[in-house]
């Protein structure tokens, strides 16, 4: 399909308040979106996947046009390393969980914004079901697996999302909408192997880059809202910063693609962090025997480790001689290099293997959260 104009995703809310013509001013003179087009923003529920770097200057830019209730799901906390992109957050939010620094960023830009905080990981057990609560989705999450769960929940639910992926100095980004154009999986039809993509912790990103995105799929979230415009449903649009080369190609739905029924299981064998802790808990009292192994680099293990953990780069797993007859689980830093870990065990005829579900990033939220989370 074409990426025409398409009706409103949502109805005008409630008539604008004086504080809100004032501060919506700019907006209510555009002649094609108005006050009834400010109308669908405020009564308009998006959820964005992800307070990290596309996630922080598309919440601040949703805020800013006054939609009136934004999901954050995230379930990591906030790293000195992430400041370089990550622009919501600040120095004095290290630590702290992303939901809460994005929130508390969002109130102190619009106090008329209501945030409703997931502080979760997004998985094929929860999807759905946050999914069916909005509107609209943006999808700001830096890896593979979640964009896919993504994809598959949005087709589930009927609900559209706006995607963006960045990685050094360039980025790429859609709409997709199954029914009503293509799908992710028709960009993308089955994941790369674990490993073989590298995340911005190996490869690096401009954080401008995800500034630019993160602006496009906040963009493109008032066009579909208010059915404004030419949304890019059915395009694909790319750039390359290093020489500002930006090309926008067409992508149709793949007539041959199987249907999406259902969610699908992780494909890899994942342990929570909480059960991990529970499992080294019970290894300490001598009742558990596995091997831990951290497959970061000798830096990243030296700043920050799991008790108890052995260190074995990636690069020398398949020499390091790892015993056969004992359960090993792995972790690195968000679980890309942990699962392209198991693929090399497994090619060697290891058959006790589990990753940490969102590596030790994920291990750090859950011991921040504490025993309730």
């Amino acid at each position: 399909m074409t990426s025409d104009v398409r009706p409103p995703l949502v109805e005008p809310g409630d008539p604008l308040t004086e504080a809100e013509h004032r501060r919506y001013a700019r907006h209510l003179v555009l002649p094609d979106l108005g006050g009834n087009g400010q109308r669908r923003l405020k009564a308009a529920r998006v959820l964005l996947v992800g307070a990290g770097g596309l996630g922080s200057p598309a919440l601040q830019y949703l805020a800013a046009a006054g939609v009136g209730t934004i999901g954050l799901v995230d379930d990591d906390v906030v790293e000195e390393s992430n400041l370089q992109r990550q622009v919501i957050h600040t120095g004095a939010d290290v630590g702290r969980p992303k939901v809460d620094s994005a929130a508390d960023a969002v109130h102190r830009a619009n106090p008329l914004v209501r945030v409703e905080r997931h502080r979760e990981r997004l998985h094929p057990a929860n999807a759905v079901r946050l999914v069916e609560q909005y509107d609209l989705v943006l999808d700001g999450s830096d890896n593979f697996p979640t964009r896919y769960v993504v994809n598959d929940a949005c087709v589930l639910a009927g609900t559209p999302w706006v995607w963006a992926a960045v990685a050094r100095s360039q980025g790429q980004a859609s709409t997709f909408w199954d029914g009503h154009g293509p799908q992710y999986r028709d960009l993308f039809p089955e994941p790369p192997a674990p490993g073989t993509v590298l995340d911005c912790n190996d490869a690096g990103v401009l954080g401008a880059v995800c500034g630019l995105f993160g602006s496009i799929m906040a963009a493109e979230a008032v066009k579909l809202i208010t059915g404004t415009g030419q949304s890019l449903l059915g395009r694909v649009v790319t750039l390359d910063a290093q020489t500002w080369s930006w090309r926008t190609f067409r992508l149709t739905p793949d007539p041959t693609r199987a249907p999406i029924t259902r969610m699908a299981p992780p494909a890899l064998p994942t342990i929570t962090a909480g059960d991990l802790a529970a499992r080294l808990r019970a290894r300490t009292a001598g009742d558990n025997d596995f091997l831990l192994i951290d497959v970061r680099e000798p830096a990243e293990h030296a700043r920050n480790a799991i008790p108890g953990a052995l260190l074995v780069p990636l690069a020398g797993l398949e020499a390091a001689g790892l015993p056969r007859d004992r359960p090993l689980i792995l972790y690195c830093a968000t679980g890309q290099r942990s699962a392209r870990a198991i693929q090399v065990l497994r090619s060697q005829g290891y058959g006790l293997l589990q990753h940490l579900d969102g590596g030790i990033r994920a291990w750090t939220a859950s011991a921040t959260a504490g025993p309730s989370a």
